[in-house]
């Protein structure tokens, strides 16, 4: 049986590949730039240099990336990098981090692995730019365009570029379900503090919208308690996930799309997307024949992040996950693929 199912994820995954390479055409960017926030999902490098656990410039991260590790939590590409390449960036967006002038107008990549919503997010690990810091990074970056293109140009630029907004699951899984380390679990009930984080993250999303911002999408959270780190630090109670964890998560995303609603209906000159980040995941990580998937593919520490220079497995296009927490390239692939078709109906 694990052997039909391991077949049968080969040919899927060979399906999707194939559709794609069809979308990933060259020409004309369909913007003209692309700006990335959010987590370690969309990290392109942005930690390299701060004083964390939470970075990852160092292999086997990135043995499928061209030019090796460069601080993404991957084995190759994430599914923002997939995306430019969907909306047709012949480079990658360069990360806040290293970004020099000459890049700024095609889009900066402000993402942070293990910050959230919260200003304290993460910081358990160490140092992030949690998304109220990656705003004002941005804001660095527009008065930069403003100055290299004038006000109007400037905001007629801004205004046609596609922004991506990959957040909130640190919120929960380095934050709400740490009590050792935070109150939230303690101070609020799950709905309860999927209000909050909405409430927060609805002011930063209107930040974004008073820099220029008129295409976003925003991600809903994944299946947190179905990651491996979950499973195998938390109760699962019988299930294959831990089934708490996951409901916690659907409070945020059912407000989620409810602020996007909001906010298309409030702002008339802007388009709002809410994209389904649990599809993927919880489809096959709720068949047993995937179990031996959701291992992840290398050896790791006990943050869940790959042990440096250690060999990961060699089929990596058959497991869902890279480490612990972080997806493979070819789960990025799927992803990416799914929400671009989304994304269109924005751009």
């Amino acid at each position: 049986m694990a052997h039909k199912t391991k077949l049968h994820l080969s040919i899927f995954l060979l399906l999707i590949v194939t559709f794609w390479e069809q979308d990933h055409v060259h020409g004309e960017p369909k913007v003209p730039c692309y700006f990335i926030f959010g987590d370690s999902l969309v990290d392109s490098g942005n930690n390299n240099n701060l004083e964390t656990v939470a970075k990852v410039n160092y292999p086997p991260y990135g043995i499928d990336f061209p030019g090796g590790p460069t601080g993404r939590f991957t084995n190759g590409r994430t599914v923002a990098d997939i995306m430019g390449e969907l909306l047709g960036f012949d480079d990658f967006i360069p990360s806040f981090l290293t970004v020099n002038s000459s890049e700024i107008l095609k889009g900066v990549n402000y993402a942070s692995g293990s910050a959230g919503i919260r200003q304290e997010t993460g910081k358990q690990l160490g140092a992030n730019l949690e998304l109220s810091k990656q705003l004002e990074n941005h804001q660095t970056i527009v008065s930069r365009i403003v100055d290299m293109l004038g006000n109007e140009s400037a905001a007629n630029h801004l205004n046609q570029c596609f922004y991506w907004s990959v957040t909130g699951s640190n919120d929960y899984l380095n934050n709400y379900f740490m009590p050792q380390y935070y109150n939230t679990s303690s101070q609020y009930t799950p709905d309860k503090y999927a209000e909050a984080l909405i409430k927060q993250y609805s002011q930063q999303i209107m930040t974004l919208y008073n820099s220029g911002a008129r295409k976003v999408a925003v991600n809903g959270i994944g299946p947190i308690g179905c990651a491996p780190y979950s499973t195998a630090n938390y109760d699962t109670k019988g299930s294959l996930c831990v089934d708490y964890m996951n409901d916690a998560v659907n409070y945020f995303n059912s407000r989620l799309i409810s602020l996007v609603d909001h906010l298309n209906n409030d702002l008339a000159d802007a388009r709002f997307i809410y994209l389904n980040a649990i599809g993927f995941g919880s489809e096959y990580t709720a068949s047993p024949g995937f179990s031996f998937e959701l291992n992840g593919c290398c050896k790791v520490n006990e943050h869940g992040q790959c042990v440096p220079n250690e060999t990961p497995c060699s089929f990596r296009t058959l497991n869902l996950f890279w480490d612990l927490f972080h997806p493979t390239e070819i789960s990025n692939k799927l992803s990416a693929t799914s929400s671009y078709h989304t994304v269109k109906n924005i751009l």
